[in-house]
């Protein structure tokens, strides 16, 4: 086995940091576009008529969103969240403390968060 000493070693460090450098600075960014399709889905969240269950206990649309957007203000400031695909998944899904899947209660019935996201966001891709 070789160790590198002397200019070598200092070489291979370097470019060690530089490899370290761009990776860290190629981390998920909000693009613009990803940024309004979640403004969008909280949007859609608060003006809901639908309850949101969160680890078993209800809560109102306008507090439903607040409690995402704490989660995404966390999220984008670890660069997690390039697109409105990752809000839904990473905070929309599921409590990040317990586990538990999100649900919405709405007037026609109960589903999932993220499906109930996910259909809302394709209606708001589609050509108006």
């Amino acid at each position: 086995m070789r160790i590198f000493t002397g200019e070598w070693a200092r070489w291979l460090m370097a470019a060690g940091i530089g490899v370290l450098a761009v990776v860290s600075s190629a981390q998920a960014q909000t693009t613009p576009q990803a940024a309004l399709e979640i403004k969008g889905l909280l949007d859609f969240v608060e003006h809901s008529q639908c309850q949101f269950v969160r680890n078993g206990t209800e809560y109102p649309a306008p507090q439903a969103r607040q409690h995402l957007e704490k989660k995404l203000n966390y999220l984008e400031g670890k660069n997690m969240v390039s697109s409105a695909e990752d809000f839904i998944d990473l905070a929309a899904t599921k409590s990040s403390m317990s586990g538990k899947a999100y649900e919405v209660r709405c007037p026609g019935g109960s589903q999932p968060a993220s499906n109930w996201l996910k259909a809302e966001l394709q209606r708001q891709r589609q050509p108006h």
